[in-house]
């Protein structure tokens, strides 16, 4: 037997580096529950160090209270994206709101009715802020128990301040653990990743400079892997750029234009056969490569030098300008030029726009508003206003109630203030419970509410039971359930994360028993009033989830793309018309038809996408790729500025034939363009069929070529409506395959389920 263990040993698999032969595996932590389990540690330590401090230091009940829930609604509660200093750095921001809330709470608790009334508009406020970005959608749920807990009786307004101190301390502690205990594995910041993104695209460019001028597999395949780093879906939630301020904007621009300029690298027609390179837009490629290689240096190096990083914005910005002018001038003045090399001049005039716009997005990333001067106002409206101003711009964006923001505020405000109505009229005893069960277990769609709540209530019961055992065992020693509460408190923050609701809630509610059983003396009834509170809570939530938009955001995406496509059909005709009639230049000044609205449905859309991607996968059928709609809501308003460029028009006045053929193409995309909003929409008629498209390639092979002296102004403006068409193309034919099958998969947002 030992001759044949040893046999065994020597075939087995070999060791891990620098682990001794035949020693035995260290198991490691999985990786969900190893980031659950060092938040678990700080909200453990900071909410028992409060707690403990002020009830058996001090023998402050009530501070010992506030304590403890601000540690855990902040920190197990909230969900702030990003490593443990980044949300340092933001519940340091929020303490004069958690200083507010509880003032508003401990006065307004003097009535039901006022406590009734101030539920509504603050949790209204706190939900609807999620408009800022994932930092404050985060943080809401937190901020709404630091005005729940307070509002409810006893009305103490004499004990305000120790409610104060008793909440900072927790805060305070809180904010230290986070910053300074087992920190997080550092992310990669989007401006580095918008920097490698555009070295990438430098890299495309040079090589497209060189024999045998086209880009090698490698470099295909490297430059598809910088654009897909950029998508929002693919960067960590603390790290995207999603708030209402200069920067941030500008910073989602820049990954934007970067995304863009790779694809038209990407898609650049070949050089066409006989003609010479050094005439056909090498200098354009080259000042495109400079520009680029200029701004991912800057993204990556300012604030070290200003003056120096002013300097290279300046050169920057001339390298993008002027690619862009040749582009522009070379396809406005060709003569006797074949159509396949205006093909390319009209292509490079997208690409140097790209370029253009990448330069001046990354400079108001770097520098704001100080950089607003040196940028195209009509591309970058917000470069010069304040914060409060693109605040309440956002703000009133969604104000509506086409809005998935608006309308998950007003469901989760009405929830809250119906079950503070329903403990006060009913006095329920801890009737914050209630609300508590009400705010983490309503979700956006009644499908995930009626799951939720029936894991909760499940995982309730089960804590309940041993709640009621533990009580009836222990009685009054507090000196047991003060032992038990910290491991407990650990536990509970550790495996509910990632075992699902039902487990927190269960934990949850034993340790809520065990917290209560040290303020006041406690019997088994307690577990029963925990129970029938979350009863209650968890009955109203689903009730409001069942009437407030019960679908979340799958009917609104669908209904704001739909929109949104039908604007951008009403903008491509309006543009065309524009350039076929020669006023491309009065339209640029005025913007054409649709402009406006079409970037307001495509806000709408792009907020309505995102809530989609945190929601449960939906029974839809047809499949839709959602991410293509938005690219062709882009792709349009970028066009629209190209096309009706000054130097694009011709000043001997439009060709006719020319004129004739870029108004059938753009009444073609037009036409698709709202046949395939109709299937989104059918605005209460009957779906068309679905789409059998041609194909872009087989139409180009008819309708390939211009007329013979078409000029540069009807290739720049064909070569962005046959973009278009395969936009439209893609859309028809529906997601990939790993798309369609989990269509909630590509998503970083999901939410963490709480107590």
């Amino acid at each position: 037997m030992a001759a044949t263990g040893t046999g065994r040993r020597a075939v087995g698999r070999p060791g891990r580096p620098g682990q001794a032969k035949g020693a035995p595996r260290r198991p490691r932590l999985p990786a969900a529950y190893a980031h659950a389990a060092r938040i678990s540690l700080r909200v453990t330590l900071a909410a028992g160090a409060g707690f403990y401090l002020f009830l058996y230091g001090f023998g402050q009940t009530v501070a010992a209270t506030y304590a403890l829930f601000a540690a855990v609604s902040l920190a197990g509660l909230s969900r702030i994206p990003g490593t443990g200093r980044q949300r340092a750095e933001v519940l340091v921001r929020l303490i004069p709101a958690v200083w507010l809330l509880i003032a508003a709470g401990t006065f307004l608790a003097v009535r039901t009715w006022s406590a009734v009334l101030g539920m509504l508009v603050i949790g209204f406020a706190l939900a609807f802020v999620a408009v800022g970005g994932p930092r404050p959608a985060g943080a809401a749920p937190g901020l709404q128990l630091m005005y729940i807990l307070p509002s409810f009786p006893p009305y103490a307004p004499d004990t305000l301040g120790e409610r104060l101190v008793g909440a900072t301390v927790g805060l305070v502690l809180l904010i230290a653990a986070e910053a300074w205990l087992l920190p997080d594995p550092p992310t990669v910041p989007y401006r580095e990743l918008a920097a490698r993104a555009a070295l990438t695209a430098e890299r495309c460019a040079r090589e497209l400079t060189r024999p045998p001028y086209g880009l090698s597999p490698a470099t295909r395949e490297a430059a598809g892997a910088a654009a897909e780093t950029l998508r929002p879906s693919r960067v960590p939630e603390a790290e995207r750029p999603a708030g209402p301020g200069v920067r941030s904007r500008a910073l989602a621009h820049t990954g934007l234009a970067t995304r863009t300029l790779i694809n038209r690298l990407l898609r650049l027609p070949a050089l066409p056969p006989g003609e010479d390179p050094a005439d056909d837009g090498l200098d354009i490629l080259r000042a495109v490569g400079r520009s680029t290689s200029d701004t991912a240096a800057r993204l990556r190096g300012a604030g070290a030098d200003p003056s120096r990083d002013a300097a290279r914005a300046g050169a920057d910005a001339d390298d993008a300008a002027t690619a862009r002018t040749r582009a522009l001038l070379a396809c406005a003045t060709a003569r006797d030029v074949p159509p396949q090399a205006l093909r390319r001049r009209a292509a490079l005039i997208e690409l140097a726009d790209a370029a253009l716009a990448l330069s001046s997005a990354s400079r108001l990333a770097v520098r704001g508003r100080a950089a607003a001067s040196e940028v195209a106002p009509h591309r970058f409206s917000y470069a010069s206003e304040r914060a409060p101003s693109l605040w309440w711009r956002r703000l009133i964006g969604h104000a509506g109630s086409r809005s998935v923001f608006f309308q998950n505020a007003v469901r989760i405000s009405l929830a809250l203030a119906a079950a503070r109505a329903v403990a006060g009229m009913a006095t329920l005893p801890h009737g914050f419970w209630a609300l508590l069960a009400t705010l983490t277990l309503t979700r956006t769609t009644v499908v995930a509410t009626r799951t939720t709540v029936r894991q909760a209530v499940t995982g309730t019961l089960i804590g309940a039971l041993i709640t009621a055992g533990v009580l009836a065992l222990v009685g009054t020693d507090t000196t047991v359930y003060a032992v038990v509460m910290v491991p407990l408190l650990l536990l509970t923050f550790t495996v509910g994360p990632v075992k699902g609701v039902g487990w927190a809630q269960a934990l949850f509610a034993i340790v809520v028993a065990l917290v209560f059983a040290q303020l006041a003396p406690a019997t088994w009834r307690l577990a029963e009033v925990r129970l029938l509170d979350v009863l209650i809570g968890s009955a109203i939530g689903a009730v409001f989830g069942l009437l407030a938009w019960p679908r979340g955001a799958q009917d609104e995406v669908r209904r704001s793309c739909a929109a949104m496509l039908r604007a951008a059909a009403e903008t491509v005709v309006a543009t065309t018309a524009a350039v076929a009639s020669g006023t491309a230049r009065t339209t640029a000044r005025e913007g054409p038809v649709g402009y406006g609205t079409l970037h307001h449905w495509l806000v709408l859309a792009e907020s309505a996408f995102a809530q989609l991607q945190s929601e449960p996968p939906g029974q839809e059928s047809p499949a839709r790729d959602w991410q293509t709609v938005l690219l062709t809501g882009h792709h349009t308003l970028w066009g629209v500025e190209r096309a009706l460029a000054p130097p694009v028009t011709s000043k001997r006045g439009p060709d006719p034939r020319a004129a004739v053929a870029v108004t059938r193409l753009g009444d073609r995309v037009a036409g698709r363009m709202l046949l395939q909003s109709a299937t989104l929409d059918p605005l209460g008629g009957a779906p068309p069929p679905a789409l059998r498209p041609a194909g872009v390639e087989a139409w180009e092979a008819t309708h390939h070529d211009g007329p013979d002296d078409a000029t540069g102004g009807f290739y720049a403006a064909d070569a962005w409506l046959r973009s278009l068409l395969l936009d439209l193309e893609r859309l028809a034919q529906g997601p990939p395959e790993a798309a369609r099958a989990t269509p909630g998969a590509d998503t970083t947002s999901a939410p963490r389920p709480s107590p």
